[in-house]
């Protein structure tokens, strides 16, 4: 159930959420250049083989992401503990 919200204290806007949002992106055109700098040799396989590669590619770059989301919200790179 989500918490209610405290009417008497004011939202605190954070530069960590723009950050965040700015290394996620440069994140993505990161791997894709690393993806895509591959080709060559993975155009060569059976189609099969690629479309593993691709599809391990497409869910790797995901596990980096949660200790930033973390830290978006919470200011730290793990989940606090009794969270």
């Amino acid at each position: 159930m989500d918490q209610p919200v405290n009417e008497h204290q004011p939202y605190k806007a954070t530069w960590r959420k723009p950050a965040g949002v700015l290394l996620i992106l440069a994140y993505i055109i990161f791997w894709v250049i690393i993806v895509v700098g591959q080709r060559h040799w993975i155009g060569e396989l059976p189609i099969l083989v690629q479309a593993v590669i691709y599809l391990i590619a497409g869910i790797v770059w995901l596990i980096p992401l949660k200790p930033l989301m973390i830290w978006m919200e919470t200011g730290r790179f793990t989940v606090p503990k009794g969270e």
